[in-house]
């Protein structure tokens, strides 16, 4: 069965989109709970600084990979 380069197109979208979601969500459950487990240890603001902008550079990934989906789902109608 041949696959279109349209239904390819979909599913490299649709498998873009599901990682980023998991990268949403591991990110915002790591972030979580390396807070607790820092606060616990006592570690130094400078730690808990490192794992904010850890989170913040997976987040902003994550916003720009939907841009590019949203753009590439976009221009496809167009």
């Amino acid at each position: 069965m041949e696959m279109t380069e349209d239904r390819a197109k979909d599913l490299e979208l649709a498998r873009k989109g599901r990682l980023v979601g998991i990268v949403i969500a591991v990110t915002m459950v790591l972030w979580m709970a390396l807070q607790v487990v820092g606060g616990q240890l006592g570690l130094p603001e400078r730690f808990v600084f490192l794992f904010d902008f850890a989170a913040i550079a997976a987040f902003v990934w994550a916003l720009v990979v939907v841009a590019q989906i949203w753009r590439a789902r976009r221009d496809d109608k167009g």
